[in-house]
């Protein structure tokens, strides 16, 4: 969930949700499979990295804890992705007023990374609905409760989703013809701004939206009705405003966060050829500062559900958030190696929550290493792949990487694909079967790497690339 540093109402969403699984739910031997994400090339594409935020500071301070470094480190660590939050309060403060000194700190932003080779996606963020509630997200002037109430919960900000104001704003936004046509105006001055910056690679339409709860209705089925009957025309709202200013950038789409449970989604088609299916992936029990259970086998639940969706409608899956609150406690190595092998075999990647120096949540501590287990998250992986992919994926234990494509081959430019691997003690070497050739063949100790894999021109057929750390 994307409140972070506050408890988590595990109670409330277990209860309702796991009430409804049944024993064979946990199964990951009938996963459906959904396709791969791929460029304009037709090349396969992995995306790795992590949430970029400041939820602190706003007005003429907004997005000053967002720093150069962020990428720089990140680049430094073979990653290529991140998931930048931004906030519709501060980008429009009052009805028809945008902040062209937000919109100028969001394309600094976008200009690091893109010197890094950082590709962005735009997340358009709310934490209960936004600082009509004391958070961050839509602005106050679209904020409408029908004067019901609200009391604040501290110590479990997520509970604060179930009061009845809360849930009569989202109500609102929903369904009022004026904040529809807001909302739809604000993405198009992100867009008309941002479409042709090359760090840009897609928008996240709303961060883990909620509703409303109905008579009669468990959180479950509120959660199902809300994203057939209230996300899925949001959506395809925004995406048609979106298209009047962008048509490249990818369209990523989230359901509500009851999804972490194991309950498939809701959700209807999304008429734009360039959708991205957007779940986050968390446990409420490690939200809450619980350790890792993997008896429970959360991850095989989720993994069964979570690609029925995006399978069904042909749309590949990006991890929009994912990662515990307390890395160091005693399953966590455990978790994360679980975690990342599920992600390998469904999604085209991940965005872990989230880039900053420090504790919590936080990736790296001060002195910019990785904190406790987070650094299984840099690993060797295929960025772009020029063929059509049959087996990726990295064995911890032996410290291999292995990928296995079909070149097409092509009369005219070969194709060419592009694997990374992290900083190694080691350092790593390369070696490659089929018809194909690599460079280089080796990365130094301590040093990332970018590797590049050429077919041999007019060549096709099977290549089989292997990253092995040295010695």
């Amino acid at each position: 969930m994307a409140g972070r540093g506050f408890g988590f109402k595990a109670g409330l969403v277990l209860a309702a949700v796991f009430a409804l699984l049944s024993p064979s739910a946990a199964r990951a031997d009938a996963s459906p499979s959904p396709p791969p994400l791929t460029d304009d090339r037709g090349r396969t594409l992995t995306l790795r990295g992590w949430n970029v935020e400041d939820k602190t500071h706003r007005g003429a301070d907004a997005l000053t804890a967002v720093t150069e470094r962020h990428f720089r480190d990140m680049h430094d660590q073979g990653l290529n992705f991140a998931r930048l939050l931004v906030f519709w309060d501060d980008l429009e403060p009052r009805p028809g007023h945008y902040s062209a000194r937000y919109l100028r700190k969001i394309e600094r932003i976008l200009d690091w990374a893109h010197r890094w080779r950082i590709q962005v996606v735009i997340d358009a963020h709310q934490d209960v609905f936004g600082p009509g509630f004391g958070h961050r997200g839509i602005p106050e002037w679209a904020t409408r409760t029908d004067g019901l109430p609200f009391t604040p919960h501290p110590d479990d900000w997520f509970a604060e989703y179930f009061e009845p104001a809360v849930q009569a704003a989202f109500e609102h936004l929903y369904e009022d013809r004026d904040l529809q046509r807001a909302q739809a105006r604000m993405w198009q001055v992100l867009a008309r701004r941002l479409a042709h910056h090359p760090a840009v690679f897609g928008y996240d339409l709303i961060n883990e939206p909620m509703g409303r709860l109905r008579a009669g209705e468990d959180l479950p089925a509120a959660a199902h009705r809300i994203e057939s009957e209230q996300l899925t025309p949001m959506y395809n709202r925004i995406a048609a405003a979106i298209r009047t200013a962008d048509r490249h950038s990818r369209l990523f789409v989230e359901p509500t966060p009851i999804v972490g449970e194991g309950l498939p989604t809701g959700l209807g088609r999304i008429h734009d050829p360039k959708v991205v299916y957007a779940p986050h992936f968390y446990n409420a029990t490690m939200e809450a500062g619980g350790d890792y259970d993997p008896s429970a086998r959360w991850i095989e639940t989720y993994e069964n559900t979570v690609t029925r969706y995006p399978s069904a409608e042909h749309i590949p899956v990006v991890i929009g958030e994912w990662g515990p609150r307390d890395s160091s406690l005693p399953n966590m190595a455990r978790f994360y190696g679980d975690a990342l092998a599920s992600l390998d075999r469904y999604s085209s990647g991940w965005a872990g929550y989230v880039w900053c120096y420090g504790g919590g949540y936080c990736a790296v501590g001060e002195d910019g290493r990785f904190r406790a287990n987070k650094e299984q998250t840099a690993r060797p992986y295929a960025p772009a792949v020029a063929g059509r992919v049959r087996e990726q994926g990295y064995d911890p234990a032996a410290r291999t990487f292995r990928l296995v494509y079909d070149s097409p081959g092509s009369p005219g430019r070969p194709g060419v694909s592009e694997l990374s691997a992290p900083p190694a003690s080691s350092g790593w070497r390369v070696s490659v079967r089929g018809p194909a050739v690599a460079w280089p063949r080796t990365v130094p100790a301590g040093e990332r790497g970018t590797i590049r894999v050429r077919t041999l021109p007019g060549a096709s057929g099977r290549v089989t690339v292997t990253v092995s750390a040295r010695g």
